[in-house]
């Protein structure tokens, strides 16, 4: 039974919820509630939840307890994150949020199908297993990090297949934030169909 609940997406790995402000790309500032899935198949080296990529059976959660704990906070949006979230059928999800008035986010390297029905689409692709095509066009937000030179490139190739309301980042990588910041600063200024992101969360120290 639980296989099948699993499957039709009335189960999810959950890793960890929280409750905070956005703290990049387009929504900054914005509070949401966090759902963090479990399992990731694209093992950035850079990435900054490692703890998620891996899933474990007794992190399933009730889809149903999920949406009831969303319903605490004021905030009516939730961010479901990972890991990548697309391992996981989201159509449930969703559809038992947007039932209650709640707005759902996703932020997806979009490696993997769309499931679910989403208010936005943060998309943040990755060389190593690039978007699926038919994803790339529905995205409300590209984001794309930055960690050398050849991913200035990167963010090029998929602005390209976006559509032309999609609002485009560049986010510098954590880790090479002393480096990178700088030069996205000039890019972004040589090239303004592009915004600067940054992890506003880590530099104020919330979730």
């Amino acid at each position: 039974m639980t296989e099948e609940v699993f499957q039709q997406g009335r189960m999810l790995p959950v890793i960890e919820e929280f409750y905070t402000l956005q703290g990049e790309g387009f929504h900054t500032g914005k509070p949401a509630y966090f759902i963090r899935v479990g399992g990731c198949d694209i093992g950035c080296s850079w990435c900054d939840s490692k703890y998620s990529w891996n899933f474990e059976v007794d992190q399933l959660v009730a889809t149903d307890e999920l949406v009831v704990r969303c319903l605490q906070y004021p905030s009516k949006a939730v961010v479901v994150t990972g890991g990548e979230p697309l391992l996981y059928p989201l159509d449930y999800l969703t559809r038992k949020l947007k039932s209650v008035g709640i707005q759902t986010f996703i932020e997806t390297s979009g490696a993997h199908p769309l499931t679910g029905q989403w208010d936005w689409i943060c998309l943040s692709p990755k060389r190593q297993s690039p978007p699926y095509p038919d994803l790339l066009p529905k995205a409300g937000e590209l984001k794309v990090i930055i960690e050398n030179s050849e991913d200035f490139l990167w963010a090029e190739e998929n602005a390209k297949l976006v559509s032309a309301d999609c609002h485009l980042f560049l986010q510098p990588e954590w880790s090479k934030r002393a480096i990178m910041t700088d030069r996205v600063i000039e890019y972004v200024k040589s090239n303004p169909a592009w915004r600067l992101s940054i992890q506003t969360h880590k530099y104020i120290g919330i979730p």
